[in-house]
């Protein structure tokens, strides 16, 4: 049983024979073992078949890590592509969630010059702020979990190598988003800590 075309193909039942009893042989394919470098071994292996016949044409010689590779270049595409578009995506959800803080701390200007008032500290009013960026990333973590499972599931013919449901993979996600909120969430926080409080006491 084997693999023929890409590593994601069920094996096959296959039968070897020899090529002695073949009918009519347009091409075929030779593997070399050998403790040469790729290189190496492609030059004498040339060579050997020029000694037995100058006619025969040799060509697509590569090596079975380069073919392998070759196997995976779609996969290896739709990673990159994926892997673009989630940079994005995150880019994008940490450029709304700072609009979003900012907007929230300019509209709780006066409240936080209350509490400065009566004493808080730049660091509680920090604090205030990324008390709202982890609510939000908890909010989306848990509305996301059911649909990445949903969606892990539908494209699990897609994946090789890769479980569909990755607690790993899973929790490395919710880091980064995490890291994303806080750096969102770092301009508005550092500005509700700087607040003027007889300032925004005379805010209307």
């Amino acid at each position: 049983n084997s693999k023929q075309s890409e590593p994601r193909q069920d094996r096959q039942a296959l039968l070897y024979s020899s090529y002695m009893q073949a009918e009519d042989t347009g091409e075929m394919m030779v593997y070399l073992r050998g403790s040469l470098p790729p290189e190496q071994l492609f030059a004498a292996a040339r060579e050997s078949v020029l000694k037995l016949d100058p006619n025969l044409p040799i060509f697509n010689m590569r090596s079975l890590e380069s073919q392998f590779e070759a196997s995976l270049t779609s996969e290896r595409l739709l990673s990159f592509l994926t892997s673009a578009f989630g940079l994005l995506a995150t880019l994008l959800a940490a450029i709304g969630l700072y609009g979003v803080l900012a907007f929230l701390v300019a509209s709780r200007t006066k409240e936080i010059g209350v509490r400065m008032a009566l004493g808080a500290e730049p660091v509680r009013v920090v604090m205030l702020v990324f008390r709202d960026v982890g609510w939000m990333v908890a909010l989306g973590v848990l509305v996301a979990l059911p649909l990445c499972y949903l969606l892990g599931t539908a494209l699990q013919s897609q994946l090789y190598g890769v479980e569909p449901w990755d607690p790993a993979a899973i929790a490395s996600a919710s880091l980064v988003l995490l890291g994303a909120a806080a750096c969102a969430g770092a301009i508005p926080a550092a500005i509700a800590a700087r607040v003027d409080p007889m300032a925004a006491l005379r805010n209307e």
